[in-house]
């Protein structure tokens, strides 16, 4: 058996009536030597001539089970970033093309060709494919490294799984149905660029064999859509699959690396797709380009709001590219008109950890001293804030003194400015509202929690009866949020916490945010105060403001880890910073022969 004469079998199987101009046509053989194929088969005994066509014989039906694709897997783990704002809220998989999901369609589409044990891999957002086990009687797996690893660690976690398999990727869209309830070899699908292409490129030999892949080519044929392994070929990737699992540096591989790096062993033929067949949409803009109902509305609430602000249509909103900017949102730029912009949306949990309308008035009381960005929008309930985006700013450097003696002068400017705004920011009522949805989720993990928090107790008290200016505080005045435009002039961005407060907890809040060392706090204070320093008291508000940002940015980190956000160490450096400077506190206490510091 040949893989000609098995597609000839497979068409006369599927088709009734079929003729050999027919089959010249579907298999893409020159027609003689269909001609000649069909002889062969008639003399095999595997087809009779019936009537208008050709009808298998018992024989060649027991030949194709031999062939029967076994399952598929539909790879739909990942964010899918180049979408954003549109899989913020639902996985790209899930997004619709002309009214019809691109998962379902190829669910269905497996459907057809008798391929019922479907299993989606999941990650991101998984809870929205669940409504597919009722619908369609698919199965799940989870795969927690989605956010760390590429698709090389969710084909290993389905390995288990792999036979006469299909592979799919859930974001594919195909014009025609590509898949069949018998497979003879290993196969990926490919389209030929026009001109220069970053595409993966395949190089095959006269029987279509890939015998080389490369990365970039002109006018090539390259990877695009499905593939499918044989069982053969399954037995052979398993265990490479394994290997390169635990191989250091491979947490951005893909699995195409392996059989890159394994052509001689791993056999695999190109499977040609006309154009227009085959689509793998890299953009918003190339899926607008494709269905034109994007281009008005993308049935998504952000861009909806963007298109309503600027009055435009949601197509002249281009070049939308999310960015990672700070711990408790989501951010993405765009443009309208050539002119950069950068809208955040709210991350998860944080409405029970930020008061949206408090952030408003801040925002408002900071646009008087001029030292906030340009903002566009901004929604007191929902958070959602537009601005206008600084293309060629930079972050504040602590090494150059110049930039960091401005960078702390502004900070003091907004402390020395009057303003005020009608709420407070309170270390011990955020601790208490912390510790309180911390506990709801179980989430304090500390073994020495009870001890270190009366200890934060004791400090509260103390620093409760000290006498201490208020004054209007950005509490979050770090380098990340110290934007340097090429003016040289400086913006002061995110102002989520901001309130009411002693303006030394500014201080103690840089300090932690930084993680920097001591002799980098002494610099921020010789700044702030000048070669005088601060005096021994207000030393010591700042070392106990130290010790309570600790416990506080510790159980908000807890918190959000409780919601799946991963934070690394954070969480054990800003608890060490609460016991550092408790004792740190003491000492200095007792050094100034302070009454609290004597019981």
């Amino acid at each position: 058996m040949n893989v000609e004469k098995f597609k000839i079998l497979r068409e006369c199987n599927r088709t009734e009536n079929v003729t050999q101009r027919d089959i010249s046509r579907l298999c893409n053989i020159s027609l003689g030597k269909t001609n000649k194929l069909f002889q062969s088969l008639l003399e095999e005994g595997l087809l009779i001539k019936e009537n208008n066509g050709y009808v298998l014989t018992k024989n060649a039906h027991k030949l194709l089970e031999e062939y029967r694709v076994d399952n598929a897997i539909v790879m739909a783990a990942g964010f899918g970033s180049r979408f954003v704002p549109l899989t913020y809220e639902t996985p790209k998989g899930l997004l619709e093309v002309f009214g019809e999901r691109m998962i379902e369609r190829q669910i269905k589409q497996l459907l057809e060709a008798s391929i019922t044990d479907i299993t989606i891999v999941v990650g991101y957002l998984k809870e929205k494919f669940e409504y597919l086990v009722d619908k369609y009687g698919v199965k799940l797996i989870y795969n927690e490294e989605y956010d760390t690893k590429n698709n090389l660690a969710t084909l290993y976690h389905v390995r288990h799984l792999l036979k006469n398999t299909y592979i799919l990727s859930s974001d594919n869209f195909m014009t025609k149905n590509l898949y069949n309830t018998y497979e003879f070899e290993s196969w990926y699908s490919a389209v030929k660029s026009e001109g220069e292409t970053g595409e993966w490129c395949l190089f095959t030999d006269k029987k279509d064999r890939i015998t080389n892949i490369e990365i970039g080519g002109t006018n090539a044929w390259h990877m695009y859509g499905p593939a499918f392994f044989n069982k053969e070929f399954s037995d052979k990737l398993v265990p490479l699959l394994e290997q390169a699992y635990f191989q250091p540096g491979t947490e951005d591989f893909y699995w195409e690396h392996i059989l890159k790096d394994n052509l001689t062993e791993l056999k695999m033929t190109i499977n040609r797709q006309e154009p227009g067949v085959v689509y793998e949409f890299e953009s918003l803009e190339e899926l607008r380009d494709f269905d034109s109902t994007y281009r008005e509305q993308s049935k998504n609430e952000v861009m909806s709001l963007l298109s309503f602000i600027f009055k435009v249509r949601e197509d002249q909103i281009k070049n939308i590219k999310p960015i990672k900017i700070g711990m408790t949102n989501r951010s993405f730029l765009f443009e309208i008109d050539t002119k950069k912009y950068i809208c955040r949306i709210p991350g998860e949990g944080t409405e029970k950890l930020i008061n949206r309308a408090e952030e408003y008035q801040s925002i408002q009381a900071a646009m008087e001293l001029n030292i906030t960005e340009n903002i566009i929008y901004i929604d007191p309930k929902s958070g959602i804030k537009i601005s206008e985006f600084e293309s060629d700013a930079r972050n504040v450097d602590i090494h150059n003194e110049e930039e960091a003696k401005k960078w702390i002068g502004i900070l003091k400017q907004l402390h020395e400015s009057n303003i005020a705004v009608p709420h407070n920011f309170s270390l011990e009522k955020l601790i208490l509202f912390y510790e309180e949805i911390c506990k709801e989720k179980d989430a304090i993990l500390f073994e020495d929690y009870s001890l270190v928090r009366a200890r934060m107790g004791e400090l509260l008290s103390i620093v409760k009866n000290m006498d201490k200016p208020k004054a209007f505080c950005h509490i979050d005045a770090h380098v990340d949020n110290f934007l340097v435009l090429p003016n040289g002039d400086m913006k002061l961005v995110d102002w989520e916490y901001a309130g009411m407060a002693d303006p030394l907890i500014d201080l103690a809040m840089i300090y932690i945010y930084g993680q920097y060392d001591e002799n980098q706090l002494e610099k921020i204070l010789s700044y702030y105060f000048g070669e005088g320093g601060p005096t021994q008291e207000e030393r010591l508000r700042i070392y106990i403001y130290v010790a309570l940002g600790g416990l506080l940015w510790s159980l908000w980190a807890l918190y959000k880890q409780s919601l799946g956000v991963k934070f690394g160490d954070y969480t054990l450096n800003m608890y060490r910073y609460s016991k550092k400077y408790y004792k740190k506190s003491m000492d200095l206490m007792g050094e100034m022969n302070y009454g609290f510091a004597k019981k």
